[in-house]
């Protein structure tokens, strides 16, 4: 074998190496986007029930409390899910997750 063989099975094994190594930064996800900040609304019915899971199959689950009208929550329209018109919004009193109904939703950007 000569030298020159042998650097190009070693450049060959290190492109090889290298490419494996990108390859699995990308499916580990290192390419995968930032999570969406809540664009910030507030509520704006008199009061929204604010419910800890949204379920296809039988709707709003595990009421967590009733948010007043004029409360500062977060929602991002076209980012953050909307199911059968419950939208995941963030609460930001508790600093919290939950479903309330799509129309309690207004005043976005106010604050």
């Amino acid at each position: 074998m000569t030298v020159t063989s042998v650097m190009n099975t070693s450049s060959r094994a290190g492109l090889v190496l290298s490419v494996a190594g990108l390859l699995l930064l990308g499916a580990t996800g290192a390419g995968q986007a930032a999570p969406t900040v809540p664009e910030h609304a507030v509520i704006v019915c008199d009061s929204a029930s604010f419910y800890a899971n949204y379920d296809s199959s039988s709707g709003p689950a595990g009421l967590k409390r009733v948010l007043p009208r004029g409360d500062k929550v977060g929602h991002t329209r076209g980012a953050h899910p909307v199911h059968n018109g419950w939208a995941a919004t963030f609460d930001f009193g508790p600093n919290d997750w939950g479903y309330v109904r799509q129309e309690c939703l207004g005043g976005f950007g106010s604050w």
